[in-house]
């Protein structure tokens, strides 16, 4: 039996995703069909997006907003904050033409294949989530359900009444103040499309950096977002006319805005609209599918998942040599939009001649772990427990010796693993083109424990630690585009060599549901200067 058709579980399917270097879970020669890929957002037929209005949301300090530290306004989430927060986090911002070493260059002159720059990262797979307006009484237009249309920075009605109350049972016991939700879901063919079986793992992340932009975001305008994570999914898939083997929702995000209030239909409203795809080939892919269905169908009982995911939190290595105490953080004083608009990824910019220093690696550090405390129904109100930690292999940090290293946020400090780290041992086990890992000054690796998550919540809590990853990722990007520094995020290396290098104790010859595993790297440092670029801003 091949690797893909044992997969069955989120238990099976990350264990494989974490050896998928040493045995494949499918054929790496097959190449996508770009000729055929699918539309980055969803086109309906006769159906006209509604402009959103432009709006002025001042925000505060991305420093702030990561701290915590930002005066609540102690009133709703209004409908320009709504309209900002999308333009901010998932509209196209502009059109990229910088001339880089990853492989789409050569087809970005050609409006076809244009690349288009978001506040928001994700895995590569083609503006990978769609976001549904649940529009109630309360709200600007007519009640009823609208898709947000990142192209035209719009909304497409899709049907017209008042569901809140549909929405309101999906999600309990969670409790709602307002008539307004937005509904995240993951269209699988739009990451399948380019990743195939390994898709599932870089979607479950791209929800988190979505709302991990949204959790920064909220806090710098004063009025906190709580998403939810857990709740009866297959309803809500009903809602939206969606079968959930090709697409689901993943997160709920009640708006605390409009009445508040919405009758108690007799009869189930659902969508019936249709997206037009464009793909001629659509390919399913059973192990996506196999692993999908084990986390729609476990749902978390009992006592708050919060307790329960205490016994999953990563520990910290204690060291094997005198700590290094860091320089006190870089503040990261641009505003939260600010650094939404001029994140991107550096894609071979790096450059070795101007070290990384210790303040700006600090400060991404700090922001990657605040950040990774994605507040939400499975959380406490502080973001708590953490599911993930980091460590990072410093390569060119001022005053730094190169070796590897965990952090210690309430010192600000680096322990020593007494390992070393060589930049062929960071070469030969990142599996792209697009970056020179001898130029790159620090490599951040997100590790945490997946099959404990899973034992302490089920099969549903591996996208509740996704989630986490993928917020702690784009908090490290809008670090480094605050503090003027290359980042890029990879899923792309060999998880298994990395868990050798840095835990040579570690017996890989048998599986430990409580071991820890790096699940996404993160590299740091200086650009060239001068480099060709070109930026047409949208907005």
């Amino acid at each position: 039996m091949d690797t893909e058709q044992a997969i069955e579980t989120a238990s099976d399917y990350v264990a494989a995703i974490m050896r998928r270097n040493r045995s494949p879970t499918e054929d790496w020669g097959l190449k996508p069909d770009w000729a055929d890929q699918p539309r980055m957002h969803n086109v309906y037929p006769g159906v006209t997006p509604i402009p959103l209005p432009a709006a002025k949301v001042a925000l505060a300090s991305l420093e702030g907003s990561l701290a915590g530290q930002v005066p609540e306004n102690g009133g709703a989430f209004t409908m320009p904050m709504l309209y900002e927060m999308l333009r901010d986090s998932y509209a196209y911002g502009g059109r990229r033409l910088a001339v880089t070493v990853n492989d789409d260059t050569v087809a970005l002159p050609h409006y076809a294949r244009a690349v288009w720059s978001r506040g928001t990262a994700s895995g590569g797979g083609l503006y990978p989530l769609e976001i549904y307006w649940v529009c109630g009484p309360g709200g600007p237009m007519l009640p009823g359900v609208y898709n947000y249309s990142p192209a035209q920075h719009g909304v497409q009605r899709l049907l017209i009444g008042d569901v809140t109350s549909q929405v309101r049972r999906a999600i309990a016991p969670a409790e709602a103040v307002g008539d307004q939700f937005l509904l995240v879901t993951v269209k699988f063919w739009k990451n399948a499309f380019k990743y195939r079986t390994f898709s599932y793992h870089a979607v479950t992340m791209d929800v988190g950096t979505a709302l991990g932009t949204w959790q920064l975001w909220s806090r710098a305008a004063g009025i906190p977002l709580r998403p939810l994570l857990d709740f009866d999914e297959e309803a809500l898939n009903r809602l939206l006319g969606v079968r959930t083997h090709e697409e689901s929702v993943f997160a709920v995000v009640p708006l605390p805005c409009g009445e508040g209030s919405s009758s108690e239909g007799r009869h189930e409203l659902r969508v019936t609209a249709v997206p037009r795809e464009r793909s001629r080939t659509v390919v399913r892919h059973p192990a996506v599918e196999r692993v999908h269905a084990s986390t729609v169908t476990t749902r978390s009982p009992g006592d708050s998942p919060a307790e329960r995911l205490k016994a999953a939190r990563p520990g910290h290595d204690a060291g094997r040599g005198d700590g290094v105490k860091l320089a006190d953080p870089l503040p990261l004083d641009a505003t939260v939009r600010e650094a939404l608009r001029s994140r991107r990824s550096s894609f071979g910019r790096f450059s070795a001649q101007y070290s990384l220093g210790q303040a700006e690696l600090g400060a991404v550090l700090r922001a990657g772990t605040l950040g990774a405390r994605l507040v939400s129904d499975v959380k406490h109100s502080d973001g708590t427990p953490e599911l993930t930690r980091l460590a990072v292999l410093v390569n060119h940090v001022d005053g730094v010796p190169a070796d590897a290293y965990d952090y210690d946020v309430a010192t600000n400090t680096l322990l020593p693993l007494g390992v070393g780290v060589s930049t062929s041992f960071l070469q030969r086990n990142y599996f792209l083109n697009n970056y020179n890992m001898e130029q790159v000054a620090a490599v951040v690796t997100v590790l945490a424990r997946p099959h404990a998550v899973i034992d302490a919540t089920g099969q549903r809590g591996y996208r509740f630690l996704n989630a986490e990853v993928g917020a702690a990722a784009q908090a490290m990007y809008l670090a480094a585009a605050a503090a003027n520094i290359g980042c890029g995020a990879a899923l792309g290396f060999d998880n298994v060599s990395y868990v050798e290098h840095m835990d040579r104790q570690r017996d890989l010859s048998r599986d430990d549901d409580g071991q820890e595993w790096p699940l996404l790297i993160v590299m740091l440092g200086h650009e060239r200067r001068k480099a060709p670029d070109f930026h047409f801003r949208l907005s």
